[in-house]
């Protein structure tokens, strides 16, 4: 199972990346609107939950419900038990990515709730599942984006889930894979999982 909007690479701009054990290159190709694109690390309250992998369809629904009231594409995402990372892109001249993830966070934890889960309340009495904060990084430029989107995409073996990027079914890399743009045995670029994305070491 692969994850959230199929909006599959279609732009003739590209960027080369090293595959890792995989000997040929291939190539991301996004658009790229300057200020628009976004990396993301969105992370649940409790770091022990998977909430997110347990009610993938709800959230699903929570990207698509967001995504039909203010539109943005998502270039490059990975859900995993207590975090997701995602490459956002905006419409032009929109900057407002927190007020789509309040959105996206509110569905997903209403949706919960409807589905009898319980979900833990704050000492106001709001629901607490989701960190209050998220971590966000400006794309700067294509080298920049294939870093991000390389990190997404190994993100799943960072954390010990899988032993290769293609057995996690969260992931926009079978959506690349499908594409023709990633082979199926990527493995993934070690010197951009040595970087800082917003998580705890």
């Amino acid at each position: 199972m692969d994850c959230f909007p199929r909006t599959l690479p279609s732009s003739p701009d590209c960027v080369t990346l090293d595959p890792g054990y995989n000997s040929i290159m291939v190539r991301y190709r996004r658009n790229f609107v300057p200020g628009g694109m976004f990396f993301f690390t969105v992370t649940l309250d409790d770091r022990r939950s998977s909430a997110l992998v347990d009610h993938v369809p709800l959230l699903r629904t929570a990207f698509r419900k967001t995504r039909g009231e203010r539109p943005f594409i998502i270039d490059a995402i990975v859900v995993l038990p207590d975090h997701l990372h995602a490459i956002m892109t905006l419409p032009s001249g929109d900057s407002d990515f927190s007020g789509r993830w309040r959105r996206i966070k509110s569905v997903f934890t209403h949706g919960i709730v409807a589905s009898g889960a319980l979900v833990p309340r704050n000492h106001r009495g709001e629901y607490a599942l989701w960190q209050r904060r998220f971590w966000e990084h400006t794309i700067r430029d294509e080298a920049d984006f294939e870093r991000c989107a390389n990190y997404i995409h190994f993100n799943p073996v960072k954390h010990r889930l899988v032993k290769s990027p293609a057995a996690w079914p969260f992931s926009s890399l079978h959506r690349y894979v499908r594409a023709g743009t990633l082979p199926s045995d990527w493995g993934g670029d070690s010197g951009a999982n040595d970087a800082n994305f917003g998580e705890r070491r």
